[in-house]
């Protein structure tokens, strides 16, 4: 898996490359600034850029300012966002248009390795990889919405693990169900959200979209 990485500070940029080169992942360029972002990924068209969203000059949204031009520029980017703070008009944007692995780290909420590298690995992939309080923040607004009005209070909660990437077992796990009700739980989703069964889509990373979009 080739990797870009934005990250200004020295030490924390050089431990996520030992971390990632430990997991056999290669890093073809390390960055401290949106610009140069902008520009390894360009050159390198990696599989993943993994992304601050707050670099020089100005430390406000440089990071995912050059990851939205990126992915304008090279649809269907996977980027997964490694941050301190959620921005949310910008990640908003960042998963608008529904394409493309979509991740969203808080930096204080990366307890271990494993969880780190199978987060780079799902958004690689495809999928999505959100901290559960980015996901909070990021329904705050959205209680009266349609068609996401239709969902249940169950049917809630089971999408917002979708958004963290849970798989169905992890769902049933945290809820306390079988994992057979879990798959119930999401085909009605799916069909509340109008996602129909298709070979050419993944339901499951367009209903977290729908979700955080509306």
């Amino acid at each position: 898996m080739r990797v870009v990485l934005a990250e200004d500070l020295f030490l924390l940029r050089q431990g996520i490359i030992q971390l990632l080169e430990a997991y056999d992942c290669e890093v073809v360029a390390a960055v401290d600034n949106g610009t140069d972002l902008g520009t390894a990924i360009a050159e390198h068209r990696p599989d993943i850029a993994v992304v601050d969203v707050r670099l020089p000059p100005t430390f406000t949204t440089e990071g995912l300012q050059a990851a939205l031009l990126a992915r304008r520029e090279q649809p269907g980017l996977p980027i997964l966002v490694l941050s301190q703070h959620v921005e949310q008009m910008y990640a908003r944007e960042l998963l608008a248009d529904g394409t493309g692995g979509i991740g969203y780290l808080l930096k204080d909420s990366v307890l271990d390795d494993g969880q780190f590298i199978d987060a780079v690995r799902r958004v690689a992939g495809g999928g999505t990889a959100m901290d559960p309080a980015v996901v909070a923040q990021l329904m705050t607004s959205h209680s009266r919405d349609e068609p996401l009005s239709a969902l249940t209070a169950r049917e809630r909660e089971v999408l917002e693990l979708m958004a963290e990437g849970c798989s169905n077992n992890a769902i049933a796990q945290r809820l306390t169900v079988t994992e057979g009700a879990a798959a119930k739980h999401i085909s009605s989703i799916f069909s509340k959200l109008m996602l129909p069964p298709s070979t050419d889509s993944n339901r499951r990373v367009l209903a977290v979209l729908a979700y955080l979009n509306a």
